[in-house]
């Protein structure tokens, strides 16, 4: 299963990264939201710090198929 993270802040992406952990989820995909710009690197950047090197995270739109995707 991969979850779905449409959080804003950097801070909140890790925090929902962190809970989607917590209940065993190790694949990620962040919903873009600036375009592939400062900010959704910066998102991708602290889920990919909360998810650990073992975790898979994608930004939507690098990804192939949300049809497993949980929404938070």
């Amino acid at each position: 299963m991969r979850a779905y993270i449409t959080a804003g802040r950097p801070s909140e992406v890790a925090v929902d990264i962190e809970r989607w952990r917590k209940r065993g989820c190790t694949s990620f995909v962040l919903r873009e939201i600036d375009g592939g710009g400062m900010l959704d690197r910066e998102r991708l950047g602290a889920a990919r710090y909360a998810a650990g090197i073992q975790a898979d995270v994608e930004l939507e739109g690098d990804a192939s198929d949300f049809s497993d995707a949980a929404s938070r």
